[in-house]
């Protein structure tokens, strides 16, 4: 039995709420049409991400119970969905770049992002929260942010949890490659899937900002690490795949080894790589 998972690489625009909310209406419906179970959304999805300052940022930032996952949270129950997505969280005096689960229940979870990328440092606060994994109407899933994918040991962490499916919005900005090479950050969620039999979703973005131009690189990867769907690299749309959760449940490759059972944490611990 598999799981329908997209991934919606919409344009997002700072600032503009009512439109990147429409954006994503638009594109959560005809991910539902198409029979999605579970739709990902870019980092910062109600926002945009270019913040000139934490003024600005501060101004875009809302609660959660505020007008992005009250949507979304509609959103899921009038289709049945799981949906996770990106917003700027206020929190007192703290703003955070976090992301929601809203399934038909309602709201089943927010993660703060914890590893901050470049100007990010300047404008969000740094979260201490573990990476999260909660129990959805559509599976186990574990939810982190952008960069917070490219630390093994994140990924490793959301893997001994039991997840099903890691989800992950991101923005990721383009950096100059190699021709005919794959964004690096495509290959690290790659490599993490497969090192952990843990089938992953990554959610990027596409419209320029300010200057900045983006990868475009949403992808969904197997329990195996091979890419399922991956989007057309900067284009909008969205990328659809059916996806066998239980597979991320076999943690053997053979009848001899086991990517978890094979850790060698006593190792590890003595090389200083474990408290």
């Amino acid at each position: 039995m598999t799981t329908r998972v997209s991934c919606c690489q919409i344009p997002l625009h700072i600032g503009d709420t009512t439109g990147n909310m429409t954006s994503a209406r638009t594109a959560v419906e005809d991910a539902a049409r198409n029979g999605a179970q579970i739709v990902v959304l870019p980092e910062l999805a109600s926002s945009g991400y270019v913040f000139a300052d934490r003024a600005e940022l501060e101004s875009l930032a809302e609660t959660r119970d505020g007008p992005a996952i009250t949507e979304w949270g509609n959103l899921a129950e009038s289709f049945g969905l799981t949906i996770v997505a990106g917003f700027p969280e206020a929190a007192g005096d703290a703003v955070y770049n976090s992301a929601a689960v809203v399934d038909p229940s309602g709201l089943r979870g927010v993660y703060r992002k914890a590893h901050l990328w470049d100007t990010e440092n300047r404008v969000f606060d740094r979260a201490d929260d573990l990476p999260l994994v909660v129990d959805t109407d559509h599976g186990r899933l574990g939810v982190m942010v952008c960069y917070d994918i490219e630390f093994p040991e994140w990924v490793r962490a959301v893997a001994l949890q039991g997840a099903d499916l890691l989800c992950a919005p991101v923005n990721w900005p383009l950096l100059p490659r190699p021709d005919g090479e794959r964004p690096t950050e495509q290959v690290r969620a790659l490599a993490g899937a497969g090192m952990n039999r843990l089938a992953i979703a990554v959610c990027d973005r596409s419209g320029i900002e300010r200057g900045q131009d983006w990868v475009g690189g949403s992808v969904i990867v197997d329990a195996d690490g091979y890419p399922m769907a991956i989007a057309d690299y900067g284009t909008p749309g969205s990328i659809t795949a059916d996806v066998d959760l239980a597979a991320s449940r076999v943690k053997r490759f053979n009848d001899n080894n086991d990517v978890h059972g094979d850790r060698r944490t006593d190792l590890y611990r003595r090389a200083g790589l474990l408290d």
